[in-house]
Order: C-alpha cells, then structure tokens, then sequence
C-alpha cells in the first residue's frame, strides 16, 4: 500500500523488455531488497540494487496496464517507498495497481495552482467522484471537475515541484488508479441489483 505522496521523482536509466533502471536518492536509502516501490504509481519490487540506483523486473502485464512500457532514458518518474503501520496516511489508501492508462490534455494555470485536465476510460470515470480521490502516475489527487470523457485536478506548488505531472505534454500517457473504497462500494452495489 502507499499514500500517493511521491517522495522524489527518479530518473530512468534503462528501460528495456522486462526490466527497468531507475536513478534516484532519497527512495533509494532505506529500501532492501525486495522492498515494494511505486513507480509512475505502479507497485514493483526491487529485484537489484547499487548504489546509485535501483532494478525491477517487470511482467508482461505491467506493459499492458501501465505507461511504463513507453519510458526512455532520461525520462522522470514519480517514486514512493511503501507504507508502514507506523507512517501517515497523508494522501489517500493506493494500491500501486494501475487499472487504466489516461492521457493528458491540458494544462491550465490557475493562480498558483495549475488545472490539470485527463481523458480517461469509463470505467475509471465511473469510479471518480468530484472532491474524492484519484491517483495519478502514482500521485495522490482531488478530482475538482469531471465530465463524460475527462476529470480535472488541480495540481497546488508542491505537487507541481515534486512530481512529474507538470513535466508531461498534451498527449502524453499517464497511469490511472481510482479510488479502492469507491470500487469496492460500486461492485457491492452491483452485485446486490443482479
């Protein structure tokens, strides 16, 4: 589990077919082997380690959910080391599975903040709600509008400095993960009307 309060953006150093390379700092003291890290907002285990970066192995469907797939060398992501029973909960409960990949559209200045608006698939858009939470490329957000195709958040200076949303172009691919309390609710739901 994580909070999706991303600790440092990393920057990838191999991406190759089942296996990815990130350089980072911060994530990587304290991590052991084995550890679960959340990259882009998708849970790998540390399979490798040196003392500059770390290594994962990476499946097949990692590829088919994720944006992971498209990272070149040089590219920044999102990092955040898995909770422990002692730490905050300052975001919101994330699992680290991505359900769908969505794509920027816009950014959007908005005083100090920038609006950040995404297409996404019906099926997280039905698990969004305006002011409950969502998770993108890892980051814990509040989703303030929301519409039959896309969702907006609003990304404040921190989030804006310590991540990699305000990095990405119209277009470019981001991981998606809805709110797990929501899902569970929706399919209870479901379940109880067939």
């Amino acid at each position: 589990m994580f909070t999706g309060i991303i600790e440092e953006t990393g920057t990838v150093r191999e991406a190759d077919e089942g296996r990815l390379v990130i350089a980072c700092k911060e994530v990587l003291s304290g991590t052991n082997l084995g550890d679960s890290i959340a990259i882009n907002g998708v849970d790998l285990t540390v399979a490798r380690m040196d003392g500059e970066s770390l290594h994962f192995n990476c499946m097949p469907e990692t590829y088919r959910r994720s944006n992971l797939g498209q990272l070149r060398p040089g590219d920044a992501v999102n990092l955040e080391r898995s909770l422990t029973l002692s730490d905050p909960l300052s975001g919101h409960l994330v699992r680290g599975v991505t359900e769908a990949t969505g794509a920027l559209l816009s950014l959007t200045p908005e005083g100090e903040a920038v609006i950040a608006r995404y297409q996404a698939p019906p099926d997280i858009l039905r698990h969004c709600i305006v002011k409950g939470p969502i998770a993108v490329d890892g980051a814990s957000l509040t989703v303030v509008a929301k519409d039959e195709t896309s969702f907006s958040v609003s990304l404040v200076q921190y989030t804006q400095e310590h991540t990699n949303l305000t990095r990405k172009k119209p277009g470019d691919s981001v991981n998606l993960e809805s709110d797990i309390i929501a899902r569970y609710v929706g399919q209870m739901l479901s379940d109880r009307a067939r």
